[in-house]
């Protein structure tokens, strides 16, 4: 089947209701799992910042990110098939955390790759792979590279319409990293202060960031982003699985286990 428009608003308006009903909340697993990630930030803040610890607990934070949005988007894929999904869910992705390292690793090094030639290829690239990890999600079973390879062929035609669900939600994303900005520029503020009139003479309008220590701005920006999320994240990973719904049924690769001649038997018995 060739491509077809996706109506994106309707979608999102179905996911809306869709998740209204769902059996556990889904602003309770977005605060769960913020929640989660949150206390990991704040542990890396009180962790040692020099040697190989510090650069060993940089890179399982960001691993252990990676499985637990995992369980995040496995909650959201029960919530459209109307199935009850636990908040245990959320550490489902442990289950094959290898795997999913494997390919968040693999892709992003492509992605890599590819912005080497020219920002537009790392781009288009980036969409070709989009959904790599949904596949994986739906069957553990499969290679990385077979994720990789079913998430080229089923963006073809969708990348564009990829992009504009992106730009919907610009503004959340924008909103959920205002902490980040705002402790951004006081950062630099305070850096061009210190440079002109010394690191012991900085006036106390421009050194407004040292008011707040580190830990206080990592937990303002969790606090932030977890309230922000509340009200759009479990919406737009769901209308997303729309598009990975839709991409499967047009392009004709699934990466759902088949049934087995024994699971087909037993469904005509009963």
């Amino acid at each position: 089947m060739a491509p077809q428009l996706i109506p994106r608003k309707q979608l999102k308006a179905e996911m809306k209701a869709l998740l209204a009903d769902a059996q556990v909340s889904p602003k309770g697993m977005t605060a769960l799992y913020y929640a989660v990630a949150l206390v990991i930030s704040l542990a890396l803040v009180f962790a040692p910042t020099v040697g190989i610890a510090s650069t060993f607990l940089s890179i399982f934070s960001t691993l252990l990110s990676t499985v637990l949005f995992a369980g995040f988007t496995l909650y959201c894929m029960a919530v459209r098939r109307n199935e009850r999904a636990e908040y245990l869910t959320l550490f489902d992705g442990f289950a094959f955390a290898g795997k999913l390292i494997a390919l968040s690793l693999v892709t992003t090094v492509l992605v890599a790759l590819w912005s080497l030639l020219f920002v537009i290829p790392g781009i288009v690239a980036a969409y070709s792979y989009r959904f790599a990890l949904y596949n994986l999600y739906e069957n553990p079973d499969i290679s990385v590279l077979q994720a990789l390879d079913m998430s080229k062929k089923q963006t073809l035609g969708y990348k564009g319409q990829l992009f504009s669900l992106d730009l919907s939600y610009l503004g959340w994303e924008i909103l959920a990293t205002l902490p980040i900005a705002v402790e951004s520029g006081l950062l630099s503020a305070e850096a061009t202060a210190a440079a002109f009139y010394g690191a012991a003479q900085v006036p106390a309008e421009f050194a407004l960031h040292s008011a707040l220590p580190e830990w206080g701005w990592v937990l303002l920006a969790g606090v932030w982003v977890l309230v922000v999320s509340l009200f759009y994240l479990p919406v737009r990973t769901c209308t997303e699985l729309g598009y990975f719904e839709i991409a499967k049924m047009t392009s004709g690769v699934d990466a759902a286990p088949a049934q087995t001649a024994d699971d087909g038997d037993e469904q005509d018995s009963i």
